[in-house]
């Protein structure tokens, strides 16, 4: 990514908020922003950056939201209202960041998840529909769809350009975070294809996550999703081989591991801990930060992983913390005590169920069940380097 890209998508939404509030309607001032992010991305690497690159696009994106009333009163005949329109402002724009409330307008709840996705990551993120849809592996006019279909819903639903009231940011704010936490997991693990990553969907999600705590220090959940990310995706760089191949987790070479971002993601997890009401992303935080503690797989404390795992169960149960929690199990008492519990697990036909029996059979001694449950976990997905790693375990044995 080129540093004007970089600087484009850090400006999308200071931009996009001093349109919606000066003039309405999100659906037509998010189109004329990104008509301007087009033509900035066209003229700034001929003609220079401008001294001002956050008032040249809102100039340039107010002139095209002027253009679009009057197209669209012309169509009404209307012309004489329009014709009387001021342009835009030519004073400098206050300094607002409109990060959160943007945020919160993308992650609406009338929203399915996939349209909150595809709105935050080209309303707030600045990247196009065809960026978007490369990165989730569908047609552009997939995601056209989406982004169309959610503007039109929230212009419907006549929500406001606005901070909910203090009642409902807990719950608008949740939404959020759960959008970051699913874009960053489709850019570490992604469901389908042939590369394990979208590195480009990670660090969007990590940059968005931090402007979001800029806007809510105070947020344990947000410093709490931040730091998952961070150290998570610390091991990106130790994941795959040269050609793509995937390492697990207890393989990996950790010296290889992002250093900055485990001191970073402990410290803000440790800190949020001892401040902030604890919720499932801090106890996800402090998970990552053991594993990346340990400086060899065999050193890693599972004990306080498995007392980690019983205290997110309690806090946000779901079929994905179970199934981790009985790894936990089976790293701390033995492998049938997992195996023992992972028909309790509702979690139907997902390879992960298949794969993680595979490993504690393997671990049990059990390899022809083993080689079984590879290769059935290995049909499940989609994913084309999990699906090679399952495959070459089942030969293994």
């Amino acid at each position: 990514m080129t540093p004007i890209e970089d600087l484009l998508r850090e400006l999308a939404p200071q931009v996009l908020g001093p349109l919606v509030r000066r003039y309405g309607g999100f659906d037509t001032c998010e189109d004329a922003v990104q008509e301007a992010l087009l033509a900035a991305a066209i003229q700034w690497p001929v003609e220079g950056v401008p001294d001002s690159p956050r008032n040249w696009l809102i100039t340039v994106a107010s002139r095209r939201r002027i253009e679009m009333l009057r197209s669209e009163a012309a169509r009404r005949r209307r012309e004489e209202t329009v014709a009387s329109a001021e342009p835009p402002d030519p004073d400098p724009v206050p300094d607002v960041d409109d990060t959160l409330t943007l945020l919160l307008l993308c992650c609406h709840p009338s929203l399915t998840p996939p349209s909150q996705i595809a709105l935050t990551l080209r309303a707030v993120g600045g990247l196009t529909t065809a960026e978007i849809a490369r990165a989730f592996l569908v047609p552009e006019s997939t995601i056209g769809q989406r982004i169309s279909r959610a503007k039109a819903t929230i212009k419907a639903g006549g929500a406001e350009f606005r901070l909910p009231p203090a009642d409902e940011l807990a719950d608008r704010l949740a939404a959020v975070l759960h959008v970051l936490y699913l874009i960053f997991n489709e850019g570490y693990t992604a469901s389908s294809g042939d590369s394990l990553h979208r590195v480009e969907l990670t660090a969007e999600a990590i940059r968005l996550a931090r402007q979001l705590r800029s806007r809510l220090p105070d947020e344990g959940e947000v410093a709490g999703l931040l730091a998952l990310m961070l150290l998570t995706d610390a091991r990106r760089p130790a994941r795959t081989t040269p050609d793509g191949a995937l390492i697990p987790l207890p393989d990996q070479d950790r010296r290889l591991w992002t250093q900055p971002f485990i001191a970073e993601g402990t410290e803000l997890v440790t800190k949020t801990l001892r401040s902030a009401p604890i919720g499932p992303y801090q106890l996800q935080a402090a998970i990552a930060a053991v594993h990346d503690a340990a400086a060899e797989a065999e050193d890693t404390d599972w004990r306080e992983i498995l007392m980690l795992y019983e205290l997110l169960d309690s806090v946000a149960p779901g079929p994905m913390v179970s199934l981790n929690r009985i790894v936990a199990v089976a790293m701390v008492h033995g492998p049938q005590a997992g195996l023992d519990q992972l028909d309790s697990v509702d979690l139907k036909n997902h390879h992960r169920i298949p794969a993680v029996r595979a490993h504690l059979l393997e671990l049990a001694g059990d390899k022809p069940a083993a080689r079984t449950a590879y290769e059935a976990a290995a049909r499940l997905t989609l994913s084309l380097p999990e699906r090679r790693y399952l495959e070459s375990r089942a030969t293994s044995l």
